[in-house]
């Protein structure tokens, strides 16, 4: 008689059976595409497919279970808590932008890389281990009882519950808002629906697995996703390696691509009509510079011109095109001099950027010797922010109290690691592959014969186009300059760029579709289960039921929910910018009393409330004083750093305001002591 299998054994089958099936239905997919099936039914076959396969694993793991709600009963195995982990990490920045991101920069783009890979490593040796031998269920529960007392029924101990709660919604809100903005951004590409409709129907998906099971039904889904994830994004990085190198392993491949991306580079710098272009550009910054240095009179003769070229079109009885695009310039005009002020530093800027000559994809820092130091820095600053951000991330930390043991724990990150650099390896690669597909096949053709797949990308959003080539000199012929890219849509169009058959495309789009959804639902977690638990339960009402606190927390998932699409429907920036954002916050607030609580017995709750505020006070301070979005300026920053790098700032005061402080205050009780020694103490095998 067969030896009953082990919850290990049952997952590993269950997994395997479902990517079989998935390698069936991609199978399947190919074929119909082969049999001419419509595109649009593949793309809707695709999102469907695994929204309602997602949807079906949140309805099996439903539960009203406090344990199994709030950390999956802790029983995950190390392994499927590792790829869990991993695809909610994988976010909408990790699958979608950072390939564009690295197009764009080239070298300095591996600031993302290296950061979000080091967090991890802090992440393995500082917080994780020990919040699970906490065995709690959320980062504001470990911050109480370390600063607050056993009881947490203490003054200090309540408000720094309350500032984590606060910290953990904000860093998670700004989080979740670039997940959801990437699923309508995917959903109105491959479904044709208007972007905020597409929000929303992501959203559907999003809730079905976390309002239903919570961590249970997260991560049974998130394993799946993974699964997605990585067969979405190596299977195109493997096709347009072995088309351009004859090796179908991109991270080998792309070493030798290199010299002929820069010697294709070296070519297109030295293209007469490439400087032509870019001259145009510049001439068009100085246009907009001499308008700028002459408001509010500038923004009159303006207005006065557009309204007398309308006159005029009309009085000659011209087309109705010619009528109507008249009308769309005269509406689309400044109301005023101080929007005029705005629109026109924005396009000043922009022309400018445009008119930069060509930044070599290999080169380090590249510039004079002034401009190279600012961008080291600003690598360095970005990396370090990013490494403490992922230490202090609530809805990642959250997952070390999922595992059976303190062990399982250390373990699960090793594999989240694996998990996660088996994408991260190949996100320069593709950058690489991509990137020299479009200098060696796009640039030179003829204008008037453009893929379909411009036209397609350029309707996804008309006010600001995500792809558009827009012939500046007139010679009918693409250069480089006149291709403007988003960073947030180079993945998804990659297997159009390089002309793969599209159900690549359908699947790239599913990767898209489950790695925002997969860290969108962690999120959501993360902030229901901070404002039932830590705020509902320990604050307002201790003697609420298990069923009553998991009700609780699935209502305020919801409201979340919405609240967050509604701001996603605004389009608010783009995705690396939001999520950058979002580090420097976790960092600035949360790393500092999380390490020193660990490490450092004599921090008390006097220097946690006090770090906490003075992290998160500068933090905020610098990102509005130096984004131009949130109104500030390049000119306010300190040493010409970036405002998404508002944690090189933000970690130190929280730390030295914590370290201050505690100093110059009576020191914790001996529960807090208790309590270091026993989260720091050897594991009882």
């Amino acid at each position: 008689m067969k030896p009953p299998r082990t919850f290990f054994q049952r997952l590993r089958s269950y997994y395997a059976m479902f990517t079989a099936g998935f390698g069936c239905f991609l199978i399947a997919l190919a074929a119909l595409e082969q049999e001419g099936m419509p595109r649009q039914w593949i793309g809707y076959l695709f999102m469907f497919a695994t929204i309602v396969l997602y949807a079906l694993i949140g309805v099996i793991s439903r539960t009203s279970n406090v344990l199994e709600y709030y950390v999956a009963g802790r029983r995950v195995p190390a392994m499927f808590n590792g790829m869990a982990t991993a695809a909610d990490w994988i976010s909408a920045a990790s699958f979608i932008s950072l390939a564009g991101g690295l197009y764009l920069h080239g070298f300095d783009g591996l600031a993302y890389i290296m950061g979000w890979t080091g967090g991890y490593c802090l992440v393995a040796l500082l917080i994780a281990p020990y919040l699970r031998k906490f065995a709690q269920y959320t980062i504001p529960d470990f911050l109480a009882e370390r600063y607050g007392g056993a009881d947490n029924a203490d003054h200090g101990g309540r408000l720094v519950r309350v500032l984590a709660v606060i910290a953990t919604i904000i860093v998670s809100f700004t989080y979740v808002v670039a997940q959801i903005y990437a699923v309508g951004l995917i959903a109105s590409r491959f479904t044709g629906v208007d972007f905020s409709v597409g929000i929303f129907l992501g959203l559907a998906s999003i809730l079905v697995c976390s309002f239903l099971g919570g961590m249970r039904a997260i991560t049974w889904t998130q394993v799946a996703q993974y699964i997605i994830i990585l067969v979405a994004f190596l299977i195109p990085a493997m096709w347009l390696s072995a088309k351009h190198s004859d090796n179908p392993i991109p991270q080998v491949a792309y070493g030798k691509l290199l010299p002929k991306l820069s010697a294709r580079e070296h070519v297109l710098q030295e293209d007469p009509k490439e400087a032509e272009v870019r001259a145009l550009f510049r001439a068009r910054a100085a246009d907009y510079e001499r308008r700028l240095a002459t408001l509010p009179a500038s923004w009159e003769i303006g207005r006065v011109e557009a309204q007398r070229k309308l006159d005029q079109v009309k009085a000659r009885n011209a087309s109705l095109l010619d009528i109507r695009n008249a009308e769309r310039e005269l509406v689309a005009y400044p109301k005023n001099a101080d929007e005029a002020e705005r629109l026109w530093t924005e396009a000043r800027e922009q022309n400018l950027q445009r008119a930069e000559p060509i930044t070599p994809h290999a080169t380090p820092y590249p510039g004079d010797a002034d401009t190279s130091d600012i961008k080291r820095n600003n690598f360095l600053a970005l990396v370090f922010c990013l490494m403490l951000g992922t230490a202090a991330l609530p809805h990642i930390l959250m997952r070390s109290y999922t595992t059976p043991s303190v062990h399982a724990t250390r373990v699960s990150v090793l594999w989240t690691l694996f998990f996660i650099l088996l994408i991260y390896l190949t996100i320069p690669a593709l950058a690489v592959l991509v990137k020299y597909d479009i200098y060696s096949a796009l640039v030179g053709t003829d204008y008037h014969h453009l893929p379909n797949w411009v036209s397609y990308w350029a309707n996804v959003d008309k006010v600001n186009p995500l792809f558009s080539i827009s012939d500046v000199n007139h010679d009918g012929v693409v250069q480089l300059a006149e291709i403007t890219i988003d960073a947030d849509v180079l993945v998804l169009a990659t297997p159009e760029i390089a002309g793969l058959p599209y159900v690549i495309s359908g699947l790239v789009a599913a990767g898209g579709l489950a790695a925002a959804l997969s860290t969108a639902d962690g999120l959501l977690l993360a902030i229901s289960n901070a404002l039932s638990h830590d705020v509902y339960y320990k604050l307002v009402d201790r003697g609420a039921s298990t069923q009553k606190r998991v009700t609780i927390s699935k209502l305020l998932l919801l409201a979340v929910a919405f609240i967050a699409a509604y701001a996603a429907s605004t389009k608010p920036g783009d995705i690396l910018s939001l999520v950058g954002a979002a580090f420097s916050l976790a960092g600035s607030t949360l790393f500092p009393a999380l390490v020193l609580g660990v490490f450092w017995k004599r921090a008390n709750h006097h220097g946690a409330v006090a770090g906490m505020t003075v992290g998160f006070l500068v933090c905020v301070y610098y990102m509005l004083h130096t984004n131009p979005i949130l109104g500030g300026g390049a000119a306010n920053q300190w040493f010409h750093i970036a405002p998404i790098s508002a944690g090189i700032f933000g970690v130190p005061a929280g730390l030295m305001t914590v370290v201050a402080v505690s100093l110059l205050t009576p020191a914790p009780g001996p529960q807090s002591g208790a309590l270091v020694d026993y989260i720091r103490a050897p594991e009882q095998q």
